[in-house]
């Protein structure tokens, strides 16, 4: 049974009200681009759409470029994403490279190229700002970048957004950005009501439980011990560990395995990348 008090799409006239600003966004952003990486670019909105976080992420490819804006007052935080070879190639142009010297080779951007898009994108984030008027009642902060959308963590993954998608053109290239919003930042402002999470599964006990905070453990194989082994342990003694390089990590929750992955990063930090999982009936 459809809940019409907990929409799943957006009405009619709230996503013209939001095309409208998007598309006012779409201007200012591709004049940004002109006169930042002097290339002429330009910005068309191609569609305005209410979605999870989850299924958001879910249609983003796995390297990309994802900015992390924070809304005060809002836990869930706004994303613009673009792709990874795109960024590359407007640092090239702000740096002076020609169209055919500028990369375009999809890789995790260093910190230096990190900060030129910072830059890049603070000026489009106050377009965005500016745009938006007084459907956004607080003012976005550039805060992160991620180059994976699964490690990304903008939003829990029921969490309602807005997402706006964008074809973004310069010089002769282009390539597809969206920009998500929470819709809990928005909706208010379009006198609707904001979907509520778990809204999909109609039943709030599941609902609740998929926010209980559950402690994840990635550790290498267990290595048994005898206790004699342990009370003649000094310093410096060595435990060999029984785990080949090539065998994943094992990822267990409440001591239970339930999935493997591989030792990767995400920025500077250290990460790991599911590969495998187990089916469980508990």
């Amino acid at each position: 049974m459809y809940d019409f008090r907990r929409p799943t799409a957006l009405a009619r006239e709230q996503s013209r009200t939001l095309e409208l600003a998007f598309e006012t966004f779409a201007r200012q952003w591709g004049t940004q681009l002109t006169a930042k990486v002097r290339v002429r670019s330009r910005v068309a909105l191609d569609q305005v759409r209410l979605q999870t976080y989850d299924d958001y992420t879910a249609g983003v490819p796995t390297l990309t470029t994802m900015v992390l804006l924070e809304l005060p007052g809002e836990a869930p935080r706004a994303v613009v994403q673009f792709p990874a070879g795109a960024a590359l190639t407007w640092i090239g142009h702000m740096l002076g490279a020609t169209a055919e010297q500028a990369p375009d080779a999809d890789r995790e951007l260093t910190a230096l190229e990190q900060n030129l898009v910072r830059r890049l994108m603070s000026d489009a984030v106050e377009d965005l700002r500016y745009s938006l008027g007084d459907l956004l009642t607080v003012a976005p902060v550039v805060r992160s970048l991620r180059f994976n959308a699964q490690f990304a963590q903008a939003a829990g993954p029921n969490e309602p957004m807005v997402v706006a998608a964008f074809t973004v053109t310069f010089g002769d290239r282009s390539c597809p950005a969206t920009l998500a919003l929470p819709a809990a930042a928005l909706l208010p402002q379009l006198g609707g009501s904001v979907p509520s999470v778990g809204e999909h599964s109609g039943n709030p006990i599941a609902g609740a439980l998929e926010l209980v905070p559950l402690e994840v453990s990635v550790r290498l194989a267990p290595v048994p011990v005898r206790p004699a082994q342990i009370l003649d342990l000094a310093v410096g003694d060595l435990i060999p560990v029984p785990h080949p390089r090539t065998r994943p990590l094992d990822v267990a929750v409440d001591d239970r395995v339930l999935a493997t992955a591989a030792v990767g990063s995400t920025g500077s930090r250290l990460a790991c990348v599911i590969v495998t999982t187990e089916e469980s009936n508990r």
